[in-house]
């Protein structure tokens, strides 16, 4: 394992998060992401290169100023980017906040997961420190999921099998987008999967936005998605009875 000298490259810190994790969150959103979501809302946190470079100690300290505000069940959630891709930092960084009893939470897509060495003897350790994951799970179907993420999902889903044989608790994302995230079919299939795991505690359906676009524009990048709209609220009530939400 890295020692107190693990550093991470973030993109930027949000002090009162609310919808990222139970309670009252300090989020840190890492730099560096390999999927390419053809409606992602971050396209500035891919540059693995960029972003600020901050040490495992110095990121928990400047988290802990904000202490006062998480009370009971608020804590810390890693974001992205994609923070798996700095498992180092993740581990050392969540190792010194259960030293101080402090909530950790991540939140991920999965793409880096692998049974492969180095990285799973990595994550079996990270996860000695880790209460909590948001997994998102961009689509069910496999050639689907290439096509809005540019990856397979078969490790993805396997990561969601491993942590449901672990016992550790995980809530499900789905981000709902017209024509590209919501069929029927694969919300089914969906469901089936989730069912099949032991360790869920809270299924989320997503709406896609186009809050990020201007993102997209400022990078010079042609936007995927131009013209598509927000899912309508009937489609959002469908894919949430689907799953057993509602």
């Amino acid at each position: 394992m890295e020692n107190k000298s693990a550093v991470g490259r973030i993109h930027s810190t949000e002090s009162f998060g609310a919808a990222d994790g139970p309670g009252v969150r300090y989020i840190i959103f890492m730099q560096g992401c390999d999927m390419r979501c053809r409606y992602c809302h971050n396209p500035d946190t891919w540059d693995k290169f960029s972003g600020t470079e901050i040490s495992a100690e110095q990121a928990l300290k400047q988290a802990m100023r904000y202490r006062s505000y998480w009370k009971k069940g608020g804590g810390i959630t890693v974001s992205g980017g994609e923070p798996l891709l700095q498992i180092d930092f993740l581990t050392e960084l969540f190792r010194l906040a259960k030293a101080e009893n402090i909530s950790t939470c991540i939140d991920t897509a999965g793409q880096p997961f692998t049974r492969e060495e180095p990285f799973f003897s990595k994550f079996q350790e990270l996860m000695k420190y880790t209460d909590l994951l948001l997994l998102d799970i961009k689509e069910i179907a496999p050639e689907r999921h290439k096509l809005v993420t540019g990856h397979a999902n078969t490790n993805i889903l396997d990561m969601a099998r491993y942590l449901s044989d672990i016992g550790k608790p995980v809530w499900i994302r789905h981000v709902l987008v017209p024509g590209l995230s919501d069929f029927d079919e694969d919300i089914d299939e969906l469901r089936k999967f989730l069912d099949t795991l032991g360790n869920v505690e809270r299924v989320e359906i997503l709406p896609y936005h186009t809050l990020g676009k201007f993102k997209w524009d400022e990078l010079g990048i042609k936007y995927p998605l131009e013209g598509v709209e927000p899912p309508s609220e009937e489609r959002i009530v469908n894919a949430k009875k689907r799953l057993g939400i509602l």
